[in-house]
């Protein structure tokens, strides 16, 4: 029997949101005492190059190899909490208005919404839920006693990330012909070309020449926009948002009655 359900499938940076996602987390992870000031301005940069001009093979192989490298020896649950505590001041400006609705439009034709980003999966889990989606595929790293060694899992880039969803397809029966696309970048042309309806988001110049090509549609996403603002609470998005915010702000409030004991306590 062949399979029946499909699935829409997004990039997150550039498609989803409007920088990268990873490298926003700069000041946070600084606070958390992960960074150095000089990490943070180097992540800001590159986060600013990333904005206005995408990134190529070569320059996401130099991030992966900086980022790897940077996160050697980090704590994991000071990384998951850092994500937790700081997710909506810092990602939910940054979503694109244009990329929710289409989230709504493919959950309510009854599609699964997956994520599939090279970010890692620590990054990767709290967007995908404070967005309401049904999974993400993110880059995983090697951890031993609780911190990063450097080494890396799986990168959920490139073919990484076509051969991950045709393996999610496998387990969920998800007819991939029927199914949906979308990214910004040439380098997630496998990921497009995995599916039936692959659509080109903000496309750097080689994703818009071969989309033209191939005659995939283009889409233009320009509306960033706080979820906070369009919570829509009778869709699937605008509850996983509230839930988001609420617990953001129990976080908030149990990190400052912690912070005000240690400080009693001294």
């Amino acid at each position: 029997m062949s399979p029946t359900r499909t699935a829409a499938f997004f990039d997150l940076d550039k498609t989803i949101i409007a920088k990268s996602s990873t490298l926003a987390f700069g000041k946070p992870f600084y606070e958390g005492g992960l960074l150095s000031r000089r990490a943070v301005l180097r992540s800001a940069y590159a986060n600013f190059m990333f904005s206005i001009s995408g990134a190529d093979h070569d320059q996401l192989e130099k991030m992966r190899a900086y980022l790897t490298q940077m996160v050697t020896g980090w704590d994991i649950d000071v990384v998951r909490q850092s994500v937790a505590e700081t997710l909506h001041s810092i990602i939910d400006p940054l979503v694109y208005e244009e990329a929710v609705t289409l989230i709504e439009e493919h959950q309510a034709a009854g599609r699964d919404v997956i994520i599939v980003s090279a970010s890692g999966i620590e990054v990767v889990e709290p967007i995908g839920a404070m967005l309401g989606v049904d999974h993400v595929i993110g880059t995983t790293l090697v951890a031993e006693e609780g911190r990063y060694t450097g080494e890396v899992d799986f990168y959920a880039y490139g073919p990484n990330k076509a051969l991950a969803m045709r393996r999610l397809a496998e387990e969920r029966g998800y007819d991939l012909a029927g199914s949906y696309a979308y990214s910004d970048s040439e380098t997630d042309v496998p990921m497009l070309e995995a599916v039936g309806h692959p659509f080109a988001v903000n496309p750097d110049r080689a994703l818009r020449r071969l989309a033209e090509e191939k005659g995939w549609p283009i889409l233009t996403f320009a509306r960033p926009v706080a979820l906070r603002r369009r919570l829509g609470l009778d869709t699937r998005v605008g509850k996983a948002a509230a839930v988001a915010v609420a617990a953001s702000a129990v976080g908030a409030v149990a990190m400052a009655l912690v912070t005000r004991r240690k400080g009693h306590a001294a």
